[in-house]
């Protein structure tokens, strides 16, 4: 056992005879643990990448809210009002009235002869 240790601490293994396929082995390994350090890598710069997403869309969302109200406030009649009189032009102190329009019958060609 004494023997095994030694030879474990001193690497043996990498310069004895039948050493290529551990070698090939130990180059494997530091393949395998490359790739697994360039995918985190990766999976952290997504997440990273998705984080700023989510605060831009917060930030948009919030403009879009604000910028509605404030649509909301420019289409308020009375601020219409306050805007047109800066241009002279005023309400009408007279309402509105609704119009109503009635279609007149269509007459075929036998009325309209016998007219």
């Amino acid at each position: 056992m004494k023997n095994g240790v030694y030879s474990l601490l001193k690497a043996k293994y990498l310069v004895d005879q039948g050493s290529a396929g551990n070698w090939r082995f130990i180059v494997f390994l530091i393949v395998v643990a490359m790739l697994m350090i360039a995918n985190s890598h990766n999976y952290e710069q997504k997440i990273y990448r998705i984080a700023a997403l989510e605060n831009e869309v917060k930030l948009l969302r919030s403009e879009f809210v604000d910028r509605r109200s404030q649509l909301m406030e420019l289409r308020m009649e009375s601020t219409v009002a306050r805007k047109m009189e800066a241009r002279e032009i005023f309400p009408s102190r007279v309402p509105p009235k609704k119009i109503k329009v009635t279609e007149q019958e269509q007459q075929n060609f036998w009325q309209k002869l016998w007219q």
